[in-house]
């Protein structure tokens, strides 16, 4: 049973009281909430402030989306294709196959394996009826039924199975999966609007055209409306990764050197404005998402070339700091997970809270700048 609770108020995110030291200077900006912030990794107009926690939590339990779907752990299909995917119970004298139409914005999926899953809002899977961005951060239990997925169509031309499948995958033959930019997740999972996200993703891919005029890729860009297939481009991986190999590459090295010291997310800012964060249970989670959910802040650089001034770790850990919110909104699976939206002024928080047993901690807080 789900319950939903609106509260108006002020959000306090609860963490550790230890504090991390942190390079701030004299007179800069106090760490708060036991996130602090390391130098900034620049790489043309995307900066990244690595951070730091006061505490870690074990997430060693957690199964992501990409490793459920490689391993054929975790189906994803469209609503009317949920046939027989219901688990028979001991007792239980048969199995109901629901059937409806194929929708928009809903896709099931089944957890098989043994291990709770772990959604990020911006995933996104590829196939069935139109390629599709995950609507928000949640949990699915070890050996789930079918759930449904809030999602959004990030690929408007199409309404066809692809190669006549209805089940999904990460997104092409992008390594790793594919994170959509944050413009896009935040059309996503704030906005929750699909014409904002297809504006969004034809924003994007106009853009990338551009950049890849020269090349002679434009045309071939321009040929799809998969925001998957346009970040599968040659060309266009050439443009991201330009942007994201040195800053993954900075980052890894940074997280070796302070395993011990939790670093847990990012700060991001592109063209010398703050715009993300994403902060994470653990180093260990953290690493799992990296690879793209560098390449979705390169993606992002990419689209907005202009250069514009560096931002400085003051108000970055500004950023970071402002947690509280004039409204709250969560959403809970007792006993599974509490997904919480606070909104301030001028930005979005999105906290992802497990209420397993033996958890009780977030795994994972997105703020966006609104």
């Amino acid at each position: 049973m789900r319950l939903v609770v609106v509260v108006a108020g002020i959000f306090l995110l609860v963490v550790a009281a230890v504090v991390v030291p942190c390079v701030l200077q004299a007179g800069e900006v106090t760490p708060a909430y036991g996130y602090s912030l390391l130098s900034p990794i620049r790489s043309g107009n995307l900066t990244v402030f690595p951070v730091v926690a006061s505490k870690s939590y074990d997430t060693a339990e957690f199964l992501t989306l990409d490793e459920g779907l490689r391993s054929g752990d975790v189906i994803v299909t469209e609503a009317g294709q949920a046939r027989g995917l219901i688990r028979r119970r001991p007792g239980e004298p048969g199995i109901i196959h629901p059937v409806r139409d194929a929708e928009v914005n809903r896709l099931v999926l089944v957890n098989n394996s043994k291990r709770p899953l772990l959604l990020l809002a911006g995933e996104i899977v590829t196939g069935g009826k139109q390629d599709r961005v995950i609507g928000k951060d949640r949990i699915v239990p070890a050996e789930s039924d079918p759930v449904d997925l809030s999602v959004f169509c990030v690929e408007p031309g199409r309404w066809v199975p692809a190669n006549g499948k209805y089940g999904f995958g990460s997104a092409g033959g992008v390594v790793g999966g594919l994170v959509a930019s944050p413009v896009v997740r935040s059309k996503a999972m704030g906005a929750k609007d699909q014409q904002q996200v297809w504006e969004s993703v034809r924003t994007a891919q106009s853009a990338m055209a551009k950049n890849v005029e020269a090349s002679g890729a434009a045309p071939a860009v321009n040929a799809t409306t998969s925001y998957a297939r346009v970040m599968d481009n040659k060309e266009v991986q050439k443009q991201v990764d330009a942007v994201a190999e040195p800053v993954q590459r900075n980052y890894e090295s940074v997280i070796r050197q302070l395993r011990d010291k939790n670093a847990v997310g990012v700060v991001v800012a592109v063209n010398g404005e703050i715009v993300w964060a994403d902060l994470f249970a653990s180093t260990h989670l953290l690493q799992k998402y990296w690879p793209k959910l560098v390449r979705s802040y390169a993606t992002e650089a990419v689209v907005t070339r202009a250069k514009g001034g560096e931002p400085n770790i003051k108000d970055a850990q500004k950023f970071l700091n402002d947690l509280e919110g004039r409204h709250e909104t969560a959403e809970t699976e007792p006993g599974i997970y509490r997904q919480t939206e606070i909104t301030g002024d001028g930005f979005k928080v999105f906290e992802l809270t497990s209420l397993l047993p033996r958890t009780g901690f977030p795994v994972h807080v997105a703020k966006m700048a609104d």
